[in-house]
């Protein structure tokens, strides 16, 4: 076992008071408002409605006014005692819009999805306030996640069968789930997949067990890049999806990914965790499209990493190519501010896998 499997986390900064808030959750596809008159029978129509009116109601984290807008099994919907607060918003560039999903290159320090103490800050809001700016009943769904202090490509679908779609089939679709991760110390084995059975304990933290009853099957592939003052950059493919597997399996191993303060206690030259998730192909099983989207590396991973600004390693290259009609694109997301623009980001290809 390794010491991480005691160890207790570092407390969450929240924002949210529990006490000012009542949660909800979605089991059947309804509307906003019934939903909220079948969850408070105490409460007339007029009232339930003067809650929406007044943006103390939200759905994942996103306030809703909306009487008729649709809910879908797994949906959150939050009632506040107060008012729920716009958020400042933040750069976030998409990578790849079309009518079933919309990619983004998520920064470090950003949720994919509202916590339980933080319900606005997140990607999912952001995306949200963006593809809702066009037609305030306009929806998306979360497909998958990133850690927190993780970057790169994350999906969301615009539309529920896609999002049941891509959940309920996600390990047989994903063909590359492909990361960049720095760590401490020298890779004296410069290319091996690593085999082990996770497990998770009472604080939530998962470690590494001898127990193959017990714990869940993952598999980790690595390959050196480079070597320099004391950190490896390593690109890492994942043949499994588990719950923090890259931090676990190479930390297990003694190599900490860097910036990591929940497992392991290693420095940080970056001011942030050094795990990039850089590419992810699938195929839509809806309609066989087959998507392969992209995110560049960093520039601090490069400027820590290498001497000059063009490292000669392997390099995430996207290809111009001409608008087509189901893809709309925009260079980044700005509340309130920019109707949506062309873009120069990634594409999806149409070669099979």
């Amino acid at each position: 076992m390794n010491r991480n499997a005691k160890r207790t986390p570092t407390r969450q900064k929240g924002l949210v008071d529990p006490k000012m808030i009542t949660t909800y959750k979605v089991y059947v596809e309804t509307t906003l408002l019934e939903f909220l008159l079948f969850k408070m029978p105490s409460s007339s129509r007029n009232s339930v409605k003067g809650l929406l009116s007044h943006h103390q109601v939200s759905v994942g984290g996103v306030p809703v006014s909306q009487f008729d807008y649709r809910l879908y099994p797994e949906d959150e919907v939050i009632v506040s005692k107060r008012r729920i607060a716009k958020r400042s918003s933040i750069d976030l560039p998409i990578i790849y819009e079309d009518e079933d999903i919309i990619a983004i290159n998520k920064p470090s320090g950003l949720l994919s999805i509202a916590s339980d103490r933080e319900k606005g800050k997140t990607a999912y809001r952001l995306v949200a306030d963006y593809v809702a700016q066009g037609d305030p009943k306009k929806r998306i769904f979360v497909v998958h996640r990133l850690d927190e202090d993780t970057s790169g490509v994350l999906i969301f679908a615009k539309n529920y069968e896609t999002r049941e779609a891509l959940q309920n089939h996600w390990q047989e679709i994903v063909s590359k789930r492909y990361y960049y991760a720095i760590v401490e110390g020298e890779m004296q084995v410069k290319e091996a997949t690593l085999t082990d059975y996770l497990d998770e304990n009472d604080l939530h933290l998962v470690y590494v067990t001898h127990n193959k009853t017990k714990g869940k099957k993952s598999i980790t592939a690595y390959k050196l890049m480079t070597y320099k003052n004391g950190y490896s950059l390593l690109d890492v493919a994942l043949s499994s999806g588990r719950k923090n597997q890259i931090r676990v399996q190479l930390g297990h191993r003694g190599h900490y990914v860097v910036g990591d303060d929940k497992y392991g206690e290693p420095s940080n030259p970056l001011g942030r965790l050094g795990l990039h998730a850089y590419e992810l192909a699938f195929v839509n099983p809806l309609n066989k499209k087959h998507y392969d989207l992209k995110a560049p590396m960093p520039n601090e991973f490069k400027t820590l990493m290498f001497d000059d600004a063009k490292p000669n390693v392997p390099q995430v290259k996207e290809k111009k190519v001409a608008p087509t009609r189901d893809t709309r694109s925009a260079t980044k997301i700005k509340k309130g501010q920019q109707k949506r623009a062309r873009f120069n980001g990634g594409k999806q290809k149409g070669r099979k896998r």
